[in-house]
């Protein structure tokens, strides 16, 4: 009997500690990673978030970005960071198709559901497919005719592995066009060299490129969420155009490091869902072209759960590399 309470005392006193570090959590500065530069959706909305949590955590949550590699750069920082809470990745679907390429060419330095913990989601944001704006083609499918039988053709994304990378080259293989693939650190530089007319195709959050195609400097072709966006709705879905593969549901979310205490994951999670019910937060969103987030750490691990297969399969399918 003295042994098994001895035993059982041992086993109690981790979990205390983890409990109390958790019931004190925040004490210090939060530091947020977003693995892209500055300027596109996703670092828009970390400091959306960063600027209503630091008021209601009581501690600064600072965004730090850490841009290149389709954003497994800015993961791994996080992957091999202490998981006690004050270390997260707000990344976005981008996070599922490089880790896949990654998987697929033997370089994966991290497993989202093994090395990560799901978060909250901050916000539902589709992506679309663009092209200058004096391109001829008015949709994806006028834009596949004009490439058909070409050689010059050049798409654009945020890196090799990338949401709009595995779209581009699911496009090549479903259709037969032929186009050559550059990446850009983030969706900012994507867009500028697309409005320059350097590359013809491109994509990637619906808010970087919406502002340019109300200004009319870019054209949308297609949308790849499960329906039409609120904000464009007369751009088509690509499975109204004919191409189901190329369908994609985008988010935006919080990861910790596998091992953050549940307690400071379930805390987090009601700040951000909180923080997504607040009318201005909501409409800054909505003007993005997204929806707002919510559903607990369970629901996003679910979401996740499903996208990785079948992303898994699409990467695999056309041989998708990584960096």
């Amino acid at each position: 009997m003295p042994i098994r309470r001895r035993a059982l005392t041992a086993l109690a006193v981790p979990a205390l500690i983890g409990r109390a570090k958790a019931d004190d959590w925040p004490t210090k500065p939060i530091r947020v990673v977003v693995p892209f530069p500055a300027g596109g959706t996703t670092d828009m909305l970390a400091r959306l978030y960063a600027q209503r949590l630091t008021e209601t955590l009581g501690q600064p949550m600072l965004v730090e970005n850490r841009g290149g590699g389709g954003g497994s750069i800015g993961a791994e920082v996080i992957a091999k960071s202490a998981p006690d809470g004050y270390n997260l990745l707000f990344h976005n679907l981008t996070f599922v198709t490089t880790s896949c390429a990654l998987q697929f060419n033997n370089r994966a330095p991290h497993d989202i559901q093994k090395d990560f913990v799901a978060v909250s989601v901050g916000a539902m944001v589709p992506s679309i497919i663009l092209t200058q704006a004096n391109h001829p083609a008015n949709n994806l499918g006028e834009f596949v005719d004009w490439a058909r039988g070409r050689t010059d053709v050049f798409y654009g994304s945020t890196g090799p592995g990338s949401g709009m990378n595995l779209t581009g080259e699911t496009l090549k293989r479903d259709t037969g066009i032929q186009m050559e693939h550059v990446p850009y650190r983030g969706a900012a530089p994507l867009v500028q060299e697309m409005i320059a007319g350097r590359i013809q195709l491109g994509g990637d959050q619906i808010s970087t490129g919406m502002i340019h195609v109300r200004a009319g400097t870019l054209k949308a072709l297609a949308t790849l969420a499960p329906t039409r966006a609120r904000v464009l709705p007369d751009v088509p879905t690509v499975r109204e155009l004919g191409y189901p593969n190329l369908e994609a549901q985008g988010w935006n979310g919080y990861f910790g490091a596998a091992g953050t205490p549940a307690a400071i994951v379930a805390r987090l999670n009601r700040e951000v869902t909180a923080a997504a019910a607040l009318p201005e937060i909501q409409k800054r969103i909505l003007d993005a072209g997204g929806e707002p987030g919510g559903g607990g750490p369970a629901e996003f691990a679910a979401m996740l759960g499903q996208q990785i297969p079948h992303v898994r399969q699409m990467v695999a399918a056309v041989g998708l590399k990584a960096e």
